[in-house]
């Protein structure tokens, strides 16, 4: 029995997480949720967007899966999804990018991982107003964290079988901060002699994606720029709606969909589940229930060959509950 914490999120969140508990439990898997309120939902309930509850229960169950939660543009409460990171010191951001069968796009043979270091950089927002007009934001970049995220980046690869680590940067225009990750990820690349090591300028990195993404394998990255090509990088394979991403610490990992909640489509039932299922996958291989993450896999691409049952963003005509039973009943 697993015990796993379960955050809903807002908008389309609870819909495409109930698909989500459905599909695992069909699959066999024993699991024991504790489901917690977040963001705006939260603040009503609790009076805070992030809930100490939330946070222990993470704590104590060393492993989540989140549904997407909207972030107030311009104001309200700060990010919910970099508070968690925080506090949990989850400081490596993982997003596989891959094609999925029958889902057409410019590229049918994308097969890479995005590492984004989690913790600081530009997206931490750490941002004050130096006097009327003027607004200071800092890119704070350490050498404990650039090591870090190199270290979890090499090990992954090691242990996937992957060949190659790209580091992406801005190091010819930023030469300290930038030139201290790449700096870092060059000493910690010598402990992997058999993984191939190279780095790319950010802008052309981004030109290249676009072009021959095949040539990637392991792209290493600052939060910001992370942020930013792993978006790119799902445009690739059919979008957000399809790609999963799982945020990691040392003590904890929260396995979550990198889409946003699109208040528009929810409680219409006609919500892709596919990122939060294919976030599922990676969660339970990170919990050694492999067998079961691969048999979802299978009855996902299953459905999405035969292409009788889609969603409307895959072009299709079914609903969220008709694409989740389509999915348990390959399942067997």
């Amino acid at each position: 029995m697993h015990k796993i914490t379960l955050i809903p999120g807002d908008g389309i969140g609870p819909e495409v997480t109930n698909a989500t508990v459905r599909v695992i439990e069909a699959s066999g898997i024993k699991v024991q949720w504790e489901s917690f309120l977040i963001g705006a939902a939260a603040i009503a309930e609790y009076g805070d967007p992030l809930p100490q509850a939330l946070i222990e229960s993470v704590k104590n169950n060393q492993i989540a899966l989140k549904g997407p939660v909207g972030t107030p543009i311009g104001g309200g409460f700060a990010s919910v999804n970099v508070g968690l990171r925080k506090k949990l010191d989850l400081y490596a951001n993982l997003r596989p990018v891959k094609n999925l069968p029958s889902i057409k796009t410019r590229f049918d043979n994308v097969d890479l991982v995005i590492v984004r270091e989690n913790t600081e950089d530009l997206y931490s927002g750490l941002e004050h107003e130096v006097v009327p007009g003027v607004v200071e934001s800092l890119k704070i970049i350490t050498e404990k964290a650039s090591h870090r995220i190199a270290r979890f980046a090499y090990e992954y690869a090691r242990k996937n079988g992957r060949k190659r680590v790209t580091a992406i940067h801005k190091a010819n225009i930023m030469k300290l901060s930038d030139g201290l990750f790449l700096k870092c990820v060059r000493d910690i690349a010598k402990d992997y002699p058999e993984i191939e090591s190279d780095d790319k300028i950010v802008d052309n990195a981004c030109m290249q994606l676009v072009i021959h993404p095949e040539k990637y394998d392991v792209l290493l990255l600052e939060n910001l720029y992370g942020d930013i090509v792993s978006d790119l990088g799902a445009g690739l394979v059919g979008g957000l709606g399809v790609v999963p991403g799982a945020n990691i610490g040392e003590e904890v990992a929260i396995f979550e969909a990198v889409h946003g909640s699109a208040p528009d489509i929810a409680g219409k039932n006609v919500a892709n589940p596919t990122a939060l299922l294919q976030t599922a996958i990676l969660m339970l291989k990170y919990i050694n229930e492999t067998e079961a993450a691969e048999r979802i896999s299978k009855a996902i691409n299953n459905v999405l060959l035969e292409g009788k049952v889609r969603t409307p963003d895959l072009g299709g005509t079914s609903n969220t509950t008709e694409f989740t039973y389509a999915i348990i009943e390959k399942l067997g």
